[in-house]
């Protein structure tokens, strides 16, 4: 098992995440970039990059935050979390999130679902979100 840890600057505290090995491997995706090229993403620096999302969600099924929880993201219909109050603009969006959407998604929330209650302004690097995408899947399984 590989570690990685993350370390928000000012913050007090650090967050440990155990990352199995067989997620250190390139994962592919069906995502496509801007050019229409295929990525794939790298689950071990997508869990550094989650990190960031950390402070409102969790991967762990049933644990919702400020944020539902992302265990099991991928394929999911928007809004259907249970025992998470989603903003109405979520709840009715349609969205099922395929690792496309999410990747679309994940640059800017709130120009893809115009009135959600996330804030996070998003991920401006492909690789980035590739990487989360790839972090997310592996904990859908």
């Amino acid at each position: 098992m590989n570690w990685t840890f993350g370390y928000a600057m000012g913050a007090v505290a650090l967050s440990f995440v155990a990352i199995p090995a067989a997620m250190a491997a390139p994962v592919p995706l069906q995502i496509t970039d801007e050019a229409g090229k295929t990525l794939s993403g790298d689950a071990v620096q997508g869990a550094v990059v989650f990190h960031k999302c950390q402070v409102c969600h969790s991967v762990k099924e049933g644990e919702n935050h400020i944020g539902p929880s992302l265990n099991g993201v991928v394929g999911r219909t928007a809004g259907t979390v249970a025992g998470f109050n989603y903003s109405p603009a979520n709840k009715s969006s349609g969205i099922v999130w395929t690792e496309q959407k999410i990747f679309d998604y994940l640059q800017n929330p709130q120009k893809m679902v115009h009135g959600t209650k996330m804030t996070f302004p998003g991920l401006p690097s492909e690789q980035d979100r590739a990487d989360v995408v790839a972090f997310l899947k592996e904990n859908s399984k």
